[in-house]
C-alpha cells in the first residue's frame, strides 16, 4: 500500500532523503517555520536582556562591554539562519561571542543544540566545553554572589550544557534511525525489483525452452514428410520415378495434418502451464518417461532408424526429472533429423549408480568437427540449463565419427 508523505512537515534532511535530487540547502516549509520561530524567540530574549539587564547596567559593565554585548548578541541571533549550513561555525561563534554576551543567551542555546543535532557529540562536546570555560570566569567576575556560591553556579552551567547537547544528540539519533529505516526500505525495494527482473528473465527463458522443445520436434517431423513428398514429386517430374499415387499423397498429408494438430495440442499444454496460477491447485499435463516409447515410435514413422534401450524405473523418478529426460531424447531425435538425415540413432536411458544416464548418439554429419558442435543452437542451450537445474551435466562430443549427447543427472531413490 502506498504511503503519502507530507514533505512540507519534514525537516530538510529527511525531505531530501525522500527526493535525493533536491538541493541540499533548500528549506522545507517546516524548516522555515522553525527558523522563524527560533529567530523570533532569540530576538525577543535579546530585547529582554538588553532592556532589563544590559541597558540598566545591572552588572556594572564598562560602556564598551555593553556595546560589545549587544553587538555579539545580535550576531549570534543572526547566525540562527545559517545554523544548518554551517553548524560548526555557528557553534564556535556561540561558544566565544555568545558566552560573553548576556543578550545572546537564548541564541547560544539554540546554536549549540543545532550543532549537536547536525554534527553529533564529537563536535558538540568540545565546542560546548569551550563555551563553559569562557563563561565561567566571566560569571565569576561580574555576576553578584557567583564568587561565594561557585559550586551551584558551576553545576547549573554544566548540567544546562549537558542537557542542550544531550537533547540535540537525541533528536539526531532519532533522525538517523528514520534515515536508516528509509535506506533499508529502499535497499529491500531495489532487491525486490532485481529479484523480480531476474524472475522475469528466468520465466522468459523457461518459455523459450518450452516453446522450442515443443515446436522444434513437431516442425522437424513436418519438414521430413513434406520434404519426402517434394523429393518424390521432383523425381516424378524428371521421369526418374513414377508419379505418387493419390493414396500415397493422402497418407503423407494425413501424417502432416496429424503432426500439425499434435503440435497445436502440445503448444496448448505449454500455454496452459504458463498461464496457471499457484492458487488454482492444478497443473497442466507434462511429458513423462511413460511417453518415451510413443516419441520413439513417431520418429520411426517419420523414417528415422531408432534403436532404443529404455530401462525400467524411469517412471518412478520425480515428474520434473522425467520431463527433462523426455526433452533430452526429443531434442536428440530432432537434431539427428535436422543435421544427420537418414543416420541411425541410438537412444539409451536408465538409472545407474545413483544417477540418471540419458544418451542419444548418431553418425556425425560430414564436415562437422567437435569445435562446431557446442553452442550450436537454442535447443542444446536450453537442455544444458535444464540439466544444470537438477545438478547434472550435459556433454556433447564427436568420437570415431559419431556425435554423442550424454546427460548425467543425480537422482534420489
Amino acid at each position: 500500500m502506498a504511503v503519502t508523505v507530507d514533505r512540507w512537515m519534514l525537516p530538510g534532511e529527511l525531505a531530501r532523503a525522500d527526493e535525493p535530487g533536491e538541493s541540499s540547502g533548500k528549506r522545507t516549509p517546516r524548516d522555515w517555520a522553525v527558523d522563524i520561530t527560533l529567530f523570533v524567540i532569540a530576538v525577543f530574549a535579546w530585547c529582554l536582556e538588553f532592556e532589563y539587564f544590559v541597558s540598566p547596567n545591572v552588572l556594572g559593565l564598562p560602556l564598551w562591554a555593553q556595546i560589545a554585548d549587544s553587538a555579539a548578541g545580535a550576531a549570534v541571533c543572526l547566525a540562527i539562519w545559517w545554523r544548518r549550513r554551517f553548524p560548526v561555525s555557528a557553534g564556535v561563534l556561540a561558544a566565544t561571542a555568545g558566552a560573553l554576551a548576556n543578550t545572546a543567551a537564548a541564541a547560544m542555546v539554540i546554536l549549540l543544540f543545532s550543532l549537536a543535532l547536525h554534527r553529533g557529540w564529537k563536535a558538540a562536546v568540545p565546542i560546548t566545553s569551550v563555551a563553559l570555560l569562557i563563561s565561567v570566569p566571566y560569571i565569576h567576575t561580574f555576576f553578584p554572589g557567583a564568587d561565594t556560591q561557585a559550586l551551584p553556579w558551576l553545576l547549573s552551567l554544566v548540567l544546562g550544557a549537558a542537557l542542550v547537547v544531550t537533547a540535540g544528540c537525541g533528536v539526531r539519533a532519532r533522525r538517523q534511525v528514520v534515515l536508516a529505516l528509509r535506506m533499508r526500505a529502499d535497499a529491500e525495494r531495489m532487491g525486490h525489483l532485481r529479484a523480480l527482473e531476474a524472475s522475469r528473465r528466468a520465466e522468459r527463458q523457461r518459455i523459450a525452452r518450452e516453446m522450442h522443445d515443443v515446436l522444434a520436434h513437431r516442425i522437424s517431423l513436418l519438414a521430413v514428410h513434406a520434404g519426402a513428398l517434394e523429393y518424390r514429386t521432383a523425381q516424378a517430374e524428371r521421369g526418374a520415378a513414377p508419379e505418387p499415387s493419390a493414396a500415397e499423397v493422402r497418407d503423407v498429408v494425413a501424417v502432416v495434418r496429424s503432426n500439425a494438430n499434435q503440435a497445436l495440442e502440445e503448444l496448448r499444454e505449454v500455454l496452459d502451464l504458463l498461464r496457471q496460477r499457484p492458487e488454482d491447485g492444478r497443473e497442466a499435463p507434462q511429458p513423462t518417461a511413460a511417453r518415451l516409447p510413443a516419441l520413439i515410435d513417431e520418429a520411426r514413422l517419420s523414417g528415422q532408424q531408432v534403436r532404443a534401450e529404455l530401462a525400467e524405473g524411469l517412471e518412478d523418478l520425480r515428474p520434473q526429472l522425467q520431463r527433462t529426460i523426455y526433452r533430452i531424447v526429443q531434442e536428440g531425435l530432432t537434431n539427428a533429423r535436422k543435421h544427420a538425415p537418414g543416420a541411425a540413432v541410438d537412444v539409451l536411458a536408465g538409472v545407474e549408480g545413483g544417477e540418471v544416464l540419458v544418451q542419444v548418439a548418431n553418425a556425425a554429419p560430414i564436415g562437422v568437427t567437435t569445435s562446431e558442435i557446442p553452442g550450436a543452437g537454442a535447443g542444446l542451450t536450453g537442455l544444458t540449463e535444464r540439466v544444470a537445474l537438477h545438478g547434472g551435466e550435459l556433454t556433447r562430443e564427436i568420437t570415431e565419427g559419431e556425435f554423442r549427447m550424454c546427460a548425467r543427472i543425480p537422482c534420489t531413490p
